[in-house]
């Protein structure tokens, strides 16, 4: 004769505590995508007008002129 065991385990999560987990790890990549992004530009910056078209292209940029 065999006896038949039923084991129920429950589980309790916290909704909040990963939704929040996940929310900074979608922020967290954005910006580390972010950074990426303005590195790649600053150095096309850099490769296309050198460092003084650089700063004068920013200053320009800021004023308006």
């Amino acid at each position: 004769m065999t006896t038949q065991i039923i084991d129920k385990n429950e589980t309790k999560t916290d909704v909040a505590h990963e939704t929040s987990k996940f929310t900074i790890g979608a922020v967290m990549t954005l910006a580390g995508m972010i950074g990426i992004w303005a590195m790649a530009c600053l150095i096309g910056g850099l490769a296309s007008g050198g460092i003084g078209g650089l700063i004068k292209g920013f200053i320009s940029a800021i004023l308006g002129n």
